[in-house]
Formats: C-alpha cells, structure tokens, sequence
C-alpha cells in the first residue's frame, strides 16, 4: 500500500555482474524494495546503460550507482565494495553474479582458459564474499547471495571449467555460510537452470541444445531473469533471516533428471576424433 516503508529501505547493496542479465535484475528487485544499490562490472559502457535501468526501477530518493570491477582483481573489489556502503552508511547485502564460461572438450582446454574461468566464478566470489563479508558484518549482519549454477550439481560434458568452477563455489558458500554466522551474515547461492542471457545465448539459440535442455524441466519452459532475481531477492531479504549455507535450484526441475546433451555441438564443432578421445600428440 502506498505509504508503507519498502521493505530495503536503509539497506545498501553490492552487485557484481551488473551490467546485465542475471545481475541487473537482481539489482532492479533489490532497488524497487528500496536498497540503495551499487552495480560493478568490467564494462563501463554497458555498466551505463544498466545505470540507466536501474534508476528508472528506483523509488524517489533511492541511491543507484555503478562501479567499474574486474572481480578477480582484489584491490579493484575492496574499492568497489567501499563504494557500495557509502550510500547509507554501511553494507547489508552483496549478489555475487559475475560469470563467465568456456565450451570445449577436457583434453583439449586451454590452460589459460581454465584459469579464466576459475578465476571469474571461484576466486572472483571468494573476493566478493572476503570484502563484502567483512563489511556486512562491521554493520552488524546481513546476506551474501552467490549465483551458482544448475552445472554445479549436474555434470555438463565439454563444459568442465564452469562446472568445476560452480561446485567449488557451492562448497566456499556453504563454508563461508558455517564461519560467518557467527557475524549474523548468512551466506547462500542460487543454482539458476537455462535462463536466455549474453552468457547463454549460444545454448539458448541452438535448436537441439535448447530442446533437450527442455525435455529434461518438468516445468517445460526456458527461466527469465526475473524468476532468478526473485529467488535472490528472498535470500537477501529478511524473509529468509534463518536461512544461511544453501543452494537453492531455480530450474524448471532440471535437477531432477540430467544435465544437457552438448555432445552433437561438441562433434560439429571440435570433431569426432576430439570428442573420442583421439588427440594428437
């Protein structure tokens, strides 16, 4: 009802990934409720036009701002994270949703690939959760929100890096979870399934990857970001204030069954030799 106090108000946010996608919505969900927020991302340009976003979903008198961040880089993060508790005082919230991905077969992966990967989604998250953790809890308490995925728990074969990458961040959640309760900060991560974002479209645009993803979601649709955000939103919000060290599937069912059959890309793309195992040396 119009009068009422939005749920966030005085709350300040921190959102890594923000530019688009998964991350900017959460960020809209966060600043609707009235959480002054902070995006970070690598991008200016696209960081602008998120800016611009965000505070079109702002109440009168919300604080948006946007932050350069690579989150591997761990100066970059503690200065971004600074930032971000500048608005109200402090820090209540962080959403970890910087990511990034690779398709190839194991055998054949890059080394510096590999450590790309790991160094966005698992050591980027650590630095999130070590700056923004200390944070939070010199405010006295609040939520970390990681962005998992649906290849943490389910194998995505030519996938490795990122699955490897999102199981590791399950276990830091669930870790950082047990150590910082103790702060009142709670610590939980989202396990998103096929959700259309720059970081998904080439499976998302596949015709036969994008329907076995289907065949395998009892609910038998594609997720959006805003299914994604709602989730967050909860586990960031007081709603969820006994909730800490989970990992909560927001998949259509995906969990339930397998992960997806990417071997015909892999074959087209890499070829059979490849994918068999057949590697020259």
């Amino acid at each position: 009802m119009s009068g009422e106090t939005p749920p966030l108000a005085g709350m300040a946010a921190f959102v890594t990934g923000g530019g688009s996608g998964i991350g900017l919505a959460c960020a809209q969900w966060l600043v609707r409720d009235g959480c002054a927020v902070t995006i970070a991302g690598r991008t200016e340009s696209k960081l602008a036009g998120a800016l611009e976003a965000l505070r079109a979903s702002a109440p009168p008198g919300v604080v948006a701002r946007a932050v350069a961040c690579d989150v591997a880089d761990e100066d970059a993060v503690r200065t971004a994270v600074s930032a971000a508790g500048e608005a109200t005082g402090g820090l209540n919230i962080a959403v970890l949703s910087a990511g990034t991905g690779t398709f190839g077969p194991l055998l054949t992966t890059d080394l510096g690939a590999w450590r790309a990967t790991l160094d966005t989604n698992l050591t980027g998250a650590f630095l999130g959760i070590k700056h923004a953790g200390a944070a939070i809890a010199a405010a006295g308490g609040g939520a970390i929100v990681a962005i998992s995925s649906i290849a943490g728990p389910l194998t995505h074969r030519f996938m490795s890096a990122y699955c490897v990458s999102k199981a590791g961040l399950e276990t830091l959640v669930r870790n950082a979870a047990d150590e910082l309760g103790i702060a009142n900060v709670r610590v939980n991560a989202v396990q998103p399934g096929l959700v259309p974002t720059d970081l998904a479209s080439a499976l998302v645009n596949d015709d036969g990857i994008r329907a076995d993803y289907l065949d395998q979601m009892p609910l038998g649709r594609l997720g959006t970001v805003d299914d994604i955000a709602a989730g967050v939103r909860y586990l960031a919000g007081p709603e969820s204030s006994w909730v800490t060290g989970q990992c909560l599937a927001i998949d259509g069912g995906h969990t339930l069954r397998r992960g997806p059959n990417l071997e015909p890309a892999a074959r087209l793309i890499f070829g059979d030799d490849v994918v068999e195992g057949r590697i020259p040396r």
